[in-house]
């Protein structure tokens, strides 16, 4: 007898593009500016943290909701830059990475029927999560400036809209959602029984003295979001794994319900680390504005003259480049030749797009060292 087949749950699912494109950079040798980790290491004060604590018999489960310590740095830091006062014990959850956060987040409140709204281009882990819960997505597309479609965005809300999930600063795009399209979503959203899912991720990536506006600061829209970051982003350690979700009491008791049996708890030396690090060295997330903005720079200064057109991203480490002056192919055909021929990695727009719009757009990670990035540049600007 044959064994049985399976029925797949995500029949159009297959490898993210973020591994295809990091395997098809290491086959080529080609510098890899596709992936979101850095090429440099986690603060040196965070990994004796790290020794003190591997060393220090805490090794055991933490609490479910994350390591107490860890909970207080959090709310501190919270306090700190969004003026928003958050609860340990009821309102903060840490999570063995932002993709769990986002998907315990989903099926928290999604039901099988549930109309979901994604701002297209997003993330790809939102549909599946969607999927999986049962419910349909519904892709907005965000502005050809990538700012917030008030219009597009109302008329997609239905009476079977349960969840809007939204990314600021915002990958792909390094876009950063301005205070008044917060209280445009607010008005939106205020008098409908929708939720929100905020990904904040790379919410200490905002340039140009710019500032992040948080959901958390913003109490019609608090009340009703769960506000997701990531300590893997912030302290360049992405292979940790680390994150967390604020929300409001309700919210996180049926979030850990789930949390509880999708990984239990995350991984308790790294908590303790990163809660004696945040608590004696603030100015790592304070300064990280400035860090990334002169990379950010220096990327665009060494790719001035080359024949991509480039306008300087507004947060997260990612920068858009438009090849529309080098080529007339699809970005996916254009991102491999770049990286088997050129020599440069990187990742095709269409990708976050359920319908992607005619246009010649990729993007490049410039969380890298600033010789990998002149490197790149090089390369590039030979074109």
């Amino acid at each position: 007898m044959a064994p049985p087949q399976i029925d797949s749950k995500l029949p159009n699912v297959g490898t993210t593009i973020f591994t295809v494109m990091s395997k098809m950079a290491q086959d080529n040798n080609a510098i890899n500016l596709s992936q979101g980790f850095p090429d440099y290491q986690v603060p040196k004060g965070l990994l004796d943290a790290m020794q003190k604590y591997l060393h220090g018999n805490y090794n055991q489960y933490p609490p479910m909701a994350g390591v107490p310590y860890l909970r207080e740095q959090i709310a501190a830091k919270t306090s700190r830059l969004y003026a928003a006062d958050v609860d340990i014990e009821d309102e903060i959850t840490v999570t063995s990475g932002a993709t769990e956060a986002l998907f315990v987040a989903i099926q928290t409140v999604v039901r099988p029927g549930d109309e979901v709204i994604v701002l297209d281009p997003c993330y790809d882990s939102y549909e599946p999560g969607i999927t999986l819960a049962g419910g349909k997505t519904i892709h907005v597309p965000l502005a050809a400036d990538f700012t917030l479609d008030a219009e597009r965005l109302k008329d997609a809300i239905s009476d079977k809209t349960r969840l809007i999930m939204l990314n600021t600063p915002h990958n792909p795009s390094g876009s950063v959602f301005s205070l008044d399209e917060l209280h445009t979503l607010s008005d939106l959203v205020e008098n409908r029984h929708i939720f929100l899912i905020s990904d904040e991720v790379y919410e200490h990536m905002v340039y140009d003295n710019a500032q992040h506006h948080s959901l958390v600061s913003l109490p019609v829209l608090r009340d009703r979001s769960f506000v997701i970051s990531s300590f893997g982003k912030t302290y360049h350690a992405t292979g940790w794994k680390v994150a967390y979700c604020l929300a409001p009491p309700s919210l996180t008791a049926e979030f850990r319900k789930i949390h509880q049996f999708v990984t239990f708890t995350t991984h308790t030396p790294t908590q303790w680390a990163l809660a004696d690090y945040m608590e004696h060295h603030p100015e790592h997330f304070e300064e990280l504005p400035r860090f990334y903005q002169q990379k950010r720079d220096l990327f665009l200064d060494a790719m001035a003259q080359s024949r991509f057109d480039m306008r300087p991203s507004a947060g997260t480490y990612f920068q858009l480049a438009n090849y529309s002056a080098l080529s007339s192919e699809p970005d996916q055909r254009f991102v491999e030749y770049l990286t088997k021929v050129v020599g440069v990695a990187a990742i095709p727009v269409s990708v976050f797009y359920d319908s992607p719009p005619n246009q010649c757009l990729i993007r490049f990670c410039f969380c890298k060292d600033d010789t990998t990035l002149e490197g790149a540049a090089e390369r590039l600007s030979a074109l």
